[in-house]
């Protein structure tokens, strides 16, 4: 089974005469000698990019995933490609509603009549790794069971198999090369086997749902955990307008200004409050409540791909944002530098100037038509010839902030996308810095200090004795800590407590007083240990 594969394959690649986007003459001679047919091959009139869409789709589920990651890869090849391959749907047959009760069966491990008040054989939608089917439980609750499609994982390994041969094949295509194709394997293998795992993402849903519990943005469905395994997924049937039905949207009356700018502030209350963003958000994925139609609510589904960033990753990748706009390419050379995103000895002159060659053009059309995520796909770009790695976080925001777009400027086609985001990222880059953050961190802190408390003037007097003595060893000998540092000690353990309950009852006098008398306190304790020294 593996050679008919291997060989349908290769066929519909001639089928398509994909041979014609890499030059002949940067193929290895002995591919050369295999496809010395395709001389009496028809050339092609349809655009490579359709050609390539064409393909993916005539190989069935699995490489339309691929094709569907690849869309997303803008960094990689020519927008021509990522346009197109967009296009790509999973219009995948349903397999039979008996199976699938065997499947809720298998998971469950009970029947399907035990588990559920009534299950719909008929599924509701059918994609490429799994389909959809209405159920109601005992309670009366109406739910989706969500169904992994049966031996798809043995469809899927069989075909990463031959993607891993043909991306080492075109690792050896000078051409090719740049386009990381064995990365791209590895991304989109890590990718879809993390799909088949439903428990994994019925905790994305459940976390993506706790970080918007009560919010007027963004509604989660609620995850039935008593009804989930690795097949099989339980949660709450939703009820709203899928997000690309405009007309229907206008016809309930929604605020169509509101709504794009609601996605737009969802998408930064994800990536820079919570580091944990929805990263499949096309138009299937995404529907809007009617109830309130000037204050329209998301509704989000299908997180089985999410995305986080570190602390490093948030504040560096606001800073750059913020810089390019105001055309500081210096400062976001720098940053590329100071993030470790390119080389420490990378020259931050000659970045620089690759930054800027490559922005002054995008800025010279009005604010509100510049795209954020082709400007990240410009900014990577030029970012890999200064052997940048892309992270796969990053890739993912990239993604997302492109659909986001998207989806905005369907919905509004004057969103302007920097008058919602600037003002987000500066107001978050204050809190950043702002003396309650640090309150906030503290009170976190607060047990570990207080526990001991008692061994920071020991720890203190070390520190002061090594740096006041440079003839003093390494291995100071200090028989007994003193305790003429207690005093001081213990204000500040006041102060940090007096800060933390202000913060609790939003005090600012309380809050900022500890503050200080913590600081003043710790001043002090340090300043009475050196001149005991």
């Amino acid at each position: 089974m593996y050679w008919l594969r291997l060989w349908r394959i290769g066929w519909i690649i001639l089928w398509y005469r994909l041979d014609t986007l890499v030059p002949w003459s940067s193929l290895p001679w002995w591919v050369r000698w295999l496809s010395v047919g395709r001389f009496f091959l028809p050339t092609p009139k349809t655009p490579g990019p359709v050609r390539l869409r064409r393909f993916f789709e005539a190989l069935g589920p699995v490489f339309v995933k691929f094709g569907q990651i690849l869309s997303t890869r803008r960094d990689l090849y020519p927008g021509e490609y990522a346009d197109e391959l967009v296009e790509l749907q999973d219009r995948v047959p349903p397999f039979p509603g008996n199976r699938a009760a065997a499947v809720v069966e298998a998971g469950l491990g009970r029947p399907v009549d035990e588990a559920f008040a009534a299950f719909d054989r008929t599924p509701l939608a059918s994609a490429s790794i799994a389909q959809v089917h209405a159920a109601t439980l005992h309670d009366g609750s109406d739910v989706v069971v969500k169904i992994i499609r049966p031996d798809i994982e043995k469809t899927i390994r069989k075909d990463l198999a031959w993607m891993s041969a043909f991306a080492r094949l075109l690792a050896n295509v000078p051409e090719a090369r740049r386009l990381r194709p064995v990365e791209v394997v590895e991304d989109f293998e890590r990718t879809i086997i993390d799909e088949l795992d439903l428990m994994r993402e019925a905790a994305n849903t459940t976390h993506l749902r706790r970080n918007f519990d009560k919010s007027e943005l963004l509604y989660v469905p609620n995850v039935h955990w008593d009804y989930c395994s690795r097949q099989v997924m339980v949660m709450e049937r939703i009820h709203g307008l899928p997000i690309d039905e405009v007309e229907q949207l206008r016809a309930a009356g929604v605020d169509m200004k509101v709504l794009a700018e609601r996605g737009v502030e969802i998408f930064f209350t994800q990536v820079f409050r919570d580091s944990f963003f929805h990263a499949d958000m096309h138009a299937g994925n995404v529907f809007v409540s009617t109830d309130k139609p000037a204050e329209p609510r998301y509704i989000a589904i299908d997180c089985g791909i999410v995305g986080t960033l570190a602390d490093e990753d948030q504040h560096y990748l606001a800073m750059n944002l913020l810089a390019f706009f105001n055309r500081d390419y210096h400062k976001v050379a720098r940053l590329h530098v100071e993030s470790g995103w390119v080389p420490k000895d990378t020259p931050v002159h000659h970045f620089e100037q690759a930054i800027r060659a490559v922005c002054e053009p995008i800025f010279a059309r009005p604010l509100k038509d510049i795209s954020f995520g082709l400007l990240l796909v410009r900014l990577f770009q030029v970012a890999r010839r200064f052997n940048m790695e892309v992270q796969p976080q990053l890739v993912l925001l990239q993604k997302t902030l492109l659909n986001i777009e998207g989806l905005g400027r369907q919905l509004y086609p004057d969103l302007d996308l920097w008058a919602t985001a600037k003002p987000f990222m500066e107001k978050w880059l204050r809190e950043r810095i702002s003396l309650k953050r640090t309150a906030l961190s503290l009170k976190d802190q607060l047990p570990f200090l207080l526990e001991r408390a008692p061994d920071w003037p020991y720890h203190l007097e070390r520190m002061v004795m090594a740096l006041g003595d440079p003839r003093q060893s390494p291995q100071i000998r200090v028989t007994a800590p003193k305790r003429n540092g207690a005093p001081g000690v213990l204000l500040t353990a006041i102060g940090g407590l007096l800060a933390a309950w202000g913060d609790h009852v939003d005090n600012d006098w309380l809050l900022y007083g500890g503050l200080g008398l913590a600081g003043v306190a710790a001043l002090l304790t340090l300043s009475h240990l050196l001149r005991s020294s």
